[in-house]
């Protein structure tokens, strides 16, 4: 129990100071006045000032925030804040300041990874199959598990996901598998199939196999700093797209919303993957801040997402939106987010006593 709080407390504190340090140190870029950097919610714990702002850390660690000089449109600014007022900067700046808050969560992410594969490399799977399908072209041509695949068409195959792109983009077409077996080397004709499959979204998809599945047997390849930062892009990249589709998905009914988790879940799980290592649990910390960004850029009102829908507006139209078309989409956004919080609560007690 006290590593799930523990590791629970670590994992909100650092995606939250590392958003909110996004939209701090972008404000402070472009003179911005910043009053108080807080972690946390509700009562001050401890803190401390440091010329105007107030450093604090709050009794609710369920998320945190950065108020700035002149934040609210309609607030009474003295004449000498307007220089460091937020709302009387141009709407870019305003644009660049609140966007660099799930900037800052996406950019913790590739700091992750590419700790993790600057430290252990990249972790792929060999081209050794691990079972043979009856039936399909694989075992008509003969191949058997711990066979790997050594070349196709004269290419060198090193990975599975070399492989297997291979095979997907024959669209049907012969190929040539040089294979190793043991201590020899041989070669067979293979011919794709085309089957229809479901993705891990459920939904229907046509595509060629040749009905191999992989040993699991991993090798780590050791990258550059500059190979290992280009694959930390490109890993954040792919979790993020999964996840833009993955809430696509619910929206359209495919996935079931009850896969969404609350707080609760997140403590379950940050003291499960704190229990298998550190390396676990810091690429947990990565895939959480993916999250958050997303989350955070989502058109709801009173998240990053929805004031910058307004920025927008207001660039193209040349001044700002309504001070009561916004409250009334503030409060909007706030029963939203109530709703979302008590159904994502409701999973979390659901899945724990129902499951």
């Amino acid at each position: 129990m006290f590593t799930t709080i523990f590791s629970f407390i670590v994992v909100l504190g650092i995606l939250i100071f590392f958003h909110e340090l996004g939209h701090f140190l972008v404000a402070r870029l472009f003179g911005v006045g910043v009053e108080k950097f807080s972690l946390g919610f509700g009562p001050k714990l401890f803190g401390k000032k440091i010329g105007r702002t107030d450093y604090i850390v709050s009794i609710m660690p369920l998320g945190g925030y950065v108020k700035m000089v002149g934040e609210e449109p309609n607030a009474d600014i003295s004449p000498v804040d307007l220089p460091v007022s937020f709302t009387h900067k141009h709407v870019f700046k305003r644009i660049l300041i609140v966007a660099a808050g799930p900037f800052f969560n996406f950019l913790l992410a590739v700091i992750i990874f590419f700790g993790i594969f600057q430290g252990y490399g990249s972790f792929v799977l060999k081209p050794v199959i691990g079972d043979v399908n009856e039936g399909l072209p694989a075992h008509q041509a003969g191949l058997q598990k711990d066979d790997q695949i050594i070349e196709i068409n004269g290419f060198a195959i090193k990975t599975w996901e070399e492989m297997a792109g291979i095979i997907t983009d024959s669209k049907g077409k012969n190929l040539i598998l040089t294979v190793r077996r043991e201590e020899s080397t041989f070669a067979v004709n293979v011919i794709p199939k085309q089957i229809s499959a479901k993705n891990i979204f459920g939904d229907e998809i046509k595509r060629y196999v040749i009905g191999i599945k992989s040993s699991g047997d991993t090798f780590a390849r050791d990258l550059n700093p500059f190979q290992a930062f280009s694959e930390s892009i490109i890993q954040t990249w792919k979790i993020s797209k999964l996840v833009v589709i993955s809430i696509v998905k619910m929206i359209q009914g495919t996935i079931s919303v009850k896969t969404m988790g609350g707080p609760i879940m997140i403590a379950e799980m940050a003291g499960q993957q704190a229990r298998e290592g550190a390396t676990s649990f810091i690429f947990f910390i990565a895939l959480l801040s993916i999250n958050l960004g997303i989350l955070n850029i989502l058109p709801i009102p009173i998240l990053d997402g929805g004031h910058l829908i307004f920025f927008f507006i207001e660039a193209v139209i040349g001044h700002p939106v309504s001070i009561r078309i916004r409250e009334i989409a503030q409060q909007a956004g706030i029963l939203i987010l109530i709703l979302l919080m008590i159904f994502v609560f409701y999973n979390d007690i659901s899945r724990i006593f129902f499951n």
